[in-house]
C-alpha cells in the first residue's frame, strides 16, 4: 500500500487546529492524503459513505483516524463507539490528539477502543514533532490488521 492510498480521517472542529496540523503534516513530509471532517456525524459519513460521501462507497477506509473529543454533533468519544460497534471498522487505528487533560476522557477514550491518548502540545515545534511521531509510527512502522473482506 502506497502513501497515497494511506488516507489520513482527522476529525476536528477547531480551524487553527486543523492549519496547525496540515502544517506539521508538511513539514513532517507526510505525504498521505489527509481528509478533515469537523464533526462526529461527518466523520462517520465519511468512513461509512454516507450522506454527502455517499460516492466513495467503493473507497477504502482511511488507515488512521486523528480524533479530537470535543467535537459539535457528535463527540469524539461517540465516534469510537461506533467505530467499535461496526466489524469492518472495529480495528481501524483511531488515536485520540485533544486538548483534553481530562482523566476520565482518557479511560473513556480507551475504554471505548482508543489506540493512543495524545494530548496536543501547545508549542508548534512539539506539535510538529508529535505529528511526525504519529504519522511515523501509524503510517510507517505499525503493522495493520488485515482489511475485513467486502459484504
Amino acid at each position: 500500500m502506497n502513501d497515497e492510498s494511506k488516507v489520513i480521517l482527522l476529525v476536528e472542529d477547531n480551524p487553527d487546529d486543523v492549519a496547525l496540523t496540515l502544517r506539521a503534516f508538511k513539514r513532517s513530509h507526510l505525504m498521505n492524503p489527509l481528509v478533515v471532517a469537523r464533526d462526529g456525524v461527518e466523520a462517520l459519513d465519511f468512513v461509512f459513505a454516507r450522506g454527502a460521501h455517499a460516492g466513495r462507497a467503493e473507497a477504502p477506509l482511511p488507515t488512521l483516524i486523528i480524533l479530537d473529543l470535543k467535537l459539535p454533533r457528535l463527540d469524539g468519544l461517540g465516534v469510537l463507539k461506533a467505530l467499535r460497534a461496526d466489524p469492518r471498522t472495529a480495528l481501524l487505528p483511531a488515536v485520540i490528539l485533544t486538548s483534553s487533560k481530562e482523566e476520565q476522557d482518557i479511560v473513556s477514550g480507551y475504554k471505548l477502543g482508543a489506540n493512543s491518548y495524545v494530548r496536543k502540545p501547545v508549542d508548534f515545534t512539539e506539535f510538529v514533532e508529535a505529528v511526525k511521531v504519529l504519522g511515523i509510527y501509524w503510517l510507517a512502522l505499525n503493522q495493520l490488521p488485515p482489511r475485513p473482506a467486502s459484504s
